[in-house]
């Protein structure tokens, strides 16, 4: 019986297919999550970049965990109500990547300086100048989110990424046994 299973095409390409999108899916989640982690969040695919809100400053917006997407823009095209992401400089912002709303915008001698809050913070973050500016958010990933969600949460991981990843190379070891044993 497992004998005709083995040797039925349309099972065969079945697991191949189940396979390569498998595997597909680890290296997606893996390589998002190592750009991210390596990199720091400092680059981008295009002008492109992902990143993860770690703080509820956003909510409704934006939760913990949402994965948006940003892209750099010429400052002098960002308004009021965008939400941006920058690099902090000042206080406890410091070397920190935030995703908040501009409030106002100031021109100082050629110069725009970003009023910017969070829209779940009462006080306002310290003055953002243009050069701080990292991008203009331009989608929050339902998907993305959802993946980063389940990966960083321990039994997440564990079924999405280690178990499939597991389950693959335990397919390819039969696979690779069974094809010694057809050439002998």
């Amino acid at each position: 019986m497992i004998e005709k299973i083995k040797n039925n095409k349309f099972i065969n390409i079945f697991i191949k297919i189940i396979k390569a999108i498998v595997t597909l899916f680890i290296i997606f989640v893996v390589s998002i999550i190592f750009i991210q982690r390596i990199s720091d969040n400092k680059i981008s695919l295009g002008g492109i970049s992902i990143y993860t809100i770690i703080t509820p400053s956003m909510v409704p917006k934006y939760n913990i965990g949402d994965m948006v997407i940003a892209r750099k823009v010429d400052v002098n095209n960002l308004k009021k109500g965008d939400d941006v992401v920058y690099l902090g400089n000042k206080d406890d912002f410091t070397g920190k990547i935030i995703t908040h709303e501009i409030m106002d915008i100031d021109n100082d001698n050629g110069n725009l300086l970003f009023h910017t809050k969070g829209i779940a913070n009462d006080i306002e973050d310290p003055i953002v100048s243009e050069n701080q500016i990292m991008g203009k958010v331009i989608y929050k990933s339902k998907v993305l989110s959802l993946i980063s969600k389940i990966v960083n949460n321990t039994y997440g991981f564990y079924f999405v990424i280690f178990v499939p990843f597991t389950v693959l190379v335990a397919m390819e070891i039969i696979d690779t046994i069974d094809e010694k044993k057809h050439k002998e």
